[in-house]
């Protein structure tokens, strides 16, 4: 167990920031896939707006990489745009 103030605040915040990126990181999953499984194309377009603005949000605040919104933003325009 820690035994300096300064440590045990550290392992809060660890835990809290731990908890907020599980958040997010599933939150953004599970819109990525809900969107994947649109059949229609004026829902999908809409949506995208949203998922990519998440993307771009957690992109910079570096839950994942920039690398990686760009990848998953580009691959949802391909799909909708299959629609």
């Amino acid at each position: 167990m820690a035994n300096h103030k300064s440590a045990l605040k550290r392992i809060r915040q660890s835990r809290k920031r731990n908890l907020r990126n599980r958040y997010y990181g599933k939150t953004m999953r599970t819109v990525v896939r809900k969107l994947r499984k649109e059949t229609d194309k004026a829902t999908a377009e809409k949506n995208y707006k949203r998922v990519t603005s998440l993307l771009d949000r957690l992109a910079s605040k570096g839950l994942i990489s920039k690398n990686k919104a760009a990848n998953l933003k580009s691959k949802l325009a391909h799909t909708i745009s299959k629609l």
